[in-house]
């Protein structure tokens, strides 16, 4: 799934839109961190986590530990 980068005027935009005005010289710097953060979350979408259990099947207490010093 491709999308169109979010621009400086968007970002303010919907930035306004919550409630959060932001001052004009941080539109860009918003724009780009949101951008960021897209790419990055888009990295993990295409990654296949096959039979990963979720996180709460997880016991601590049940793991062993059998280190030597």
């Amino acid at each position: 799934m491709s999308f169109a980068e979010l621009t400086p005027p968007e970002a303010a935009l919907w930035a306004a839109r919550t409630g959060l005005p932001l001052p004009a010289d941080r539109h860009a710097a918003v724009a780009a961190t949101a951008n960021h953060i897209h790419s990055v979350v888009a990295v993990l979408r295409e990654l296949d986590f096959g039979d990963t259990p979720p996180a709460p099947a997880f016991r601590a207490e049940q793991e062993m530990h059998d280190a030597a010093v």
